[in-house]
């Protein structure tokens, strides 16, 4: 039987889950896209808490106006602000099943940009 776009994403997921996996030196940077937005957290998996997100629902963001594209960029410069701000300086990027490729790319060169490293 054929698998759905979703079970096959989420297959991918666990694939990428096995082997990035975040800490307190160096948290995972999860991204989730959904049609109309993206959002992004860093992670420190060991004590299963969120040390920051930013997402392009964020106030600043949206009132931008732009396309998805370049609002994705937009998320991953302001994720990259807070999580310099929260002491963070390199990150596991995990894409969550998504192909490196269009939003995923431009949150992932935001977030460089602004300073993170992966």
């Amino acid at each position: 039987m054929a698998l759905s776009k979703n079970d096959r994403r989420d297959r991918i997921r666990f694939r990428i889950r096995k082997t990035v996996s975040g800490t307190e030196q160096r948290p995972r940077l999860a991204v989730f896209r959904s049609n109309k937005e993206i959002y992004a957290q860093l992670i420190d998996d060991v004590s299963g808490k969120t040390i920051t997100a930013a997402s392009s629902r964020d106030k600043e963001i949206d009132a931008t106006k732009v396309n998805k594209t370049e609002a994705a960029k937009l998320v991953g410069k302001a994720i990259a602000e807070k999580a310099v701000k929260a002491g963070v300086e390199n990150v596991s990027f995990d894409r969550g099943g998504y192909l490196y490729h269009g939003r995923v790319k431009s949150l992932a060169e935001g977030a460089r940009e602004g300073g993170l490293k992966f």
